[in-house]
């Protein structure tokens, strides 16, 4: 009941700061998009529309975190985990699409600047004041969707906190491409916007590079395995263990070891260390854990 809980209040903290960047990101697209357009800014105007990317990722992790919320059932025994991940790796791919667009038009910009020298680029003041605004409340959005993402082990959320900076990152290009238009160098928002992109196509390869590692039946991170390695070597009824194995099905820990205990114990006793073991996993653990203990005697040719 306690595990259930506590992955439903993990879950509801999903939904809120989820929910909060939606409703920041809807503001900030109309926001961005009007103004560009009465100012006559398309470097503003394209900012919008990468606002509106991130609304689309938003319902992504919404539909991620329903379904994955869902019970085992007959089809899915070992439950819907998978779909968040599924979700992480569709925010990375957004992601990565983001910065190879960024970096592609920061490069046509260029290309297009050297067939118009004699033009002057004009800027309005209004762009600098609402990149600065829109670059305030993305980091904001980062940092919040980031902390819930390490305290409920959120993949899916860590890649939309990565997405919430991605649109910070692209309102700094602007901002930067505005300023420097201000101080008589008209390439600083391509060049921005060219290092910004290379940065978000790197943190997009390393999501779904973790998305990969869980389809492929990956054991944990080392910190967790450390983690569960610990709690194992310090309960004082088991003599030795090995044959640990684990994976991540979403946020959820899957894991089964074989532990060697007194051969002189009945079945009743040597049940109770395999509990006990389930049990401290289960309340230590960081993660949602799911547990099968293997109860063998400690005899030499069990030993390994």
């Amino acid at each position: 009941m306690t595990k259930i809980l506590a992955v439903e209040a993990a879950n509801a903290q999903i939904r809120r700061v989820t929910i909060t960047g939606m409703c920041i990101n809807i503001t900030l697209m109309l926001f961005k998009i009007i103004v560009g357009f009465l100012v006559g800014s398309l470097s503003l105007i394209a900012d919008g529309v990468h606002s509106l990317s991130d609304f689309a990722t938003d319902i992504a992790i919404l539909v991620g975190v329903h379904f994955s919320a869902k019970k085992p059932d007959e089809k899915h025994p070992f439950g819907h985990g998978r779909a968040e991940t599924f979700s992480g790796a569709f925010v990375a791919s957004v992601l990565i699409g983001v910065g190879g667009l960024l970096i592609y038009e920061g490069a046509v910009g260029i290309a297009e600047m050297h067939h118009h020298d004699g033009e002057k680029v004009q800027i309005s003041w209004l762009v600098i004041w609402i990149a600065l605004l829109s670059v305030g409340l993305k980091e904001y959005l980062y940092h919040i969707t980031r902390t819930v993402a390490r305290q409920t082990n959120s993949a899916a959320t860590y890649a939309n906190a990565w997405h919430h900076r991605s649109d910070a990152f692209s309102s700094v290009a602007v901002l930067i491409g505005a300023v420097a238009v201000k101080f008589g160098y008209p390439h600083g928002d391509q060049l921005g916007a060219i290092a910004v992109g290379l940065m978000i196509v790197m943190v997009g390869i390393k999501i779904i590079s973790e998305c990969i590692s869980e389809f492929a039946e990956g054991a944990v991170d080392a910190a967790t395995l450390r983690q569960i390695q610990s709690v194992i070597n310090s309960h004082q009824d088991i003599r030795q263990w090995h044959q640990l194995r684990t994976r991540s099905v979403g946020r959820e820990v899957f894991l089964d070891v074989h532990i060697l205990v007194d051969p002189s114990l009945n079945i009743t006793q040597a049940h109770e260390i395999a509990e006990s073991l389930e049990t401290a996993l289960i309340e230590q653990l960081t993660r949602p854990v799911n547990v099968m203990v293997h109860v063998e005697p400690d005899l030499p040719e069990l030993r390994r």
